[in-house]
């Protein structure tokens, strides 16, 4: 996710998984929101302090994940024709196990419409 945002708490996380301390969640679901622009349309971006992002609307599973490389696995999420629908998103994250988020990223407004099944996939990468 290009310009996405690496919460604290996932790094931190990582540390102590790296160092033996805790075992680390995978990630789990995606969820999607409505506050990534502000009423001029802006982009409005999140914070690593952040663990949500600023109006969520829906969590859901995720699909699965396809290892791209050696340093990125992109997950996948389908939105029904009912969830969300005539809803504009324009936030997404991914959370692990713990409902923690990973990573967030706002973005220009994008409608959903209610006859339409919509696909949307993340990237982590380091």
């Amino acid at each position: 996710m290009a310009g996405t945002t690496v919460t604290t708490k996932a790094k931190k996380k990582m540390l102590e998984a790296r160092a033996g301390i805790a075992p680390l969640s995978k990630i789990v679901g995606m969820a999607f929101g409505t506050g990534g622009v502000n009423g001029s349309d802006e982009i409005v971006p999140h914070s690593p302090d952040q663990n949500a992002l600023h109006n969520e609307a829906f969590r859901k599973a995720v699909d699965g994940y396809e290892v791209i490389s050696d340093t990125c696995i992109r997950y996948k999420c389908t939105l029904s024709e009912t969830e969300l629908a005539n809803t504009y998103i324009s936030e997404i994250g991914i959370y692990d196990a713990d409902g923690d988020m990973v990573a967030m990223k706002a973005f220009m407004k994008k409608g959903k419409d209610a006859d339409m099944e919509v696909v949307f996939e993340c990237d982590d990468t380091f």
